[in-house]
């Protein structure tokens, strides 16, 4: 009965993302019509010469990548948000709980400010942002380590900690900057955008969260066993430590990379694995599956959202995702039958 539950809800969730990713192509400063999208789809899947050069141009070199780059981004924060929740135990964590999206603002902030990184040309941005959030990643983990171990209290502490002291330097570099725009920049980058995504950009982010995404899932027993609690897991055979070491790294990288391609972008990674949890139970090989479909349509539904609710300026993603995740976050705590870690 669970499993035809979860091929159901996992069928249904790909039917919408099929229609919403289409329909996305059509939404933005300016709208299109969806006869004129399809018909530039459909050229390009199966090498037939456009119709239109312009709705060519506008659909598929800047709206499909955009849209993909939203399912990508949507998927890979859920799926972390699901495996930190299990990792320190605690409902209310998200992705961002580590300081990496801190450290990666560090690297956005300083990028943007100074000038860094201006030989990668468009990829500078990224590149800051990517070395800021591994950089907080190590400092993070080794001094977690450092002080006994990767156990839940520590990284959430630590992470906290560290976070705020990663956005105070950010603040500062801001404060210091002489380049014009600089805070409405870092602002706008910090609050999460997709409106830099090209074709170029899609690779990395792809396989980072299909290799940890799979790998999450091949590793579901132990996640299962570790949600229960250290003794738990280490009774039945679970090497807790080293699974806590993993996981860390695991999802540093992940987060890393999402965070170098979009901003900050905030409640997907919190409010999503509750959501997937209430459809289909607390077991992670049913729960990351159907958690990376429900993010990754409700980020695409955020940034077509973001991108007509005050047309032609674009709402930044995570003013959106706040907007949304808070009232739903809430009713989530409102039904009497769900409990975090419980099978629905």
């Amino acid at each position: 009965m669970r499993r035809s539950l979860t091929g159901l809800v996992l069928l249904a969730l790909t039917a919408l993302l099929l229609v919403a990713t289409a329909f996305s192509a059509s939404v933005g400063a300016e709208q299109l019509p969806i006869g004129a999208v399809l018909d530039v789809l459909g050229a390009r899947l199966t090498g037939s010469p456009g119709t239109d050069l312009t709705f060519d141009t506008i659909v598929w070199n800047l709206r499909v990548p955009r849209s993909l780059l939203a399912l990508i981004v949507g998927a890979g924060l859920a799926i972390a948000g699901a495996a930190i929740q299990t990792l320190v135990r605690n409902p209310l964590a998200d992705p961002y709980l580590l300081g990496v999206s801190s450290g990666a603002g560090v690297g956005a902030t300083a990028v943007i400010t100074s000038g860094l990184f201006a030989g990668a040309g468009v990829w500078a941005l990224s590149a800051g942002a990517l070395v800021g959030a591994l950089g907080a990643a190590a400092l993070v983990f080794a001094i977690a380590a450092a002080q006994g171990g990767l156990t839940p209290l520590r990284l959430v502490l630590t992470g906290t900690v560290l976070g705020s002291a990663f956005s105070a330097i950010a603040s500062y570099l801001v404060f210091r900057s002489a380049q014009p725009g600089a805070a409405e920049s870092v602002l706008f980058w910090l609050l999460g955008s997709l409106a830099g995504a090209d074709w170029d950009r899609l690779g990395l982010p792809l396989a980072v969260v299909l290799l940890l995404g799979l790998l999450l899932v091949a590793g579901s027993g132990w996640l299962d066993a570790l949600a229960m609690g250290p003794d738990t897991a280490a009774a039945l055979g679970v090497p807790v430590r080293g699974l806590r070491n993993s996981l860390f790294v695991a999802l540093a990288v992940l987060v890393a990379v999402l965070v170098a391609v979009s901003g900050g972008i905030g409640f997907v990674g919190l409010v999503i694995p509750h959501i997937a949890r209430l459809l289909v139970g607390a077991r992670h090989r049913a729960m990351l599956p159907v958690a990376a479909l429900t993010g990754a349509l409700f980020l695409l539904c955020v940034d077509m959202a973001a991108r007509v609710l005050v047309r032609p300026v674009e709402v930044p993603l995570s003013v959106v995702t706040g907007l949304i995740g808070a009232p739903v976050f809430l009713l989530l705590l409102g039904r009497r039958r769900y409990r975090f870690g419980s099978e629905g």
